[in-house]
């Protein structure tokens, strides 16, 4: 039979190797180094420093704690640690960006197409103007009366 003594220095460097290892995750992770499949959560961190979550919940609500607000400040600097996410949150911009421009273009485009309209309705109405004109000197010419002849 083991002695009390004994499971409790065996308890305790478990929990100390464990608090290690989560430590040692939460640095890796808060430092941008995040392997592929994982992100920067406290799943991964669970799962990176081979203790089931439940047990970072429940044993080690401390770290947990001390993860979210070092998370946290790093995210109100202005700062993605997973960069995974930092690569969407970029390209989410760089599509309102592009939905502005294309917006932009568009209207360029609609008035672009208004003056064309414009345009072409004068133009029209200028060679019916000169049509008519023409006719009407043809006529002048080959009228047996011209002005003046009388």
């Amino acid at each position: 039979m083991q002695h009390p003594e004994g499971m409790a220095t065996v308890a305790s460097d478990r929990r100390a190797e464990a608090e290690a290892r989560i430590r040692a995750v939460m640095k890796q992770l808060l430092s941008g180094d995040v392997p592929t499949g994982f992100k920067c959560d406290v799943s991964s961190l669970s799962a990176l420093a081979n203790v089931p979550r439940a047990t970072l919940y429940r044993t080690y609500p401390h770290l947990k704690a001390e993860f979210d607000q070092h998370l946290g400040r790093l995210r109100e600097a202005g700062t993605e640690p997973d960069p995974h996410l930092a690569q969407v949150e970029r390209l989410k911009s760089e599509v309102t960006g592009l939905r502005d421009r294309l917006s932009r273009a568009n209207a360029v485009t609609a008035e672009l197409e208004a003056f064309r309209h414009t345009a072409l309705s004068r133009l029209a109405a200028q060679h019916a103007e000169i049509t008519a004109l023409r006719l009407d000197r043809a006529a002048i010419r080959a009228s047996p009366l011209r002005p003046g002849d009388g």
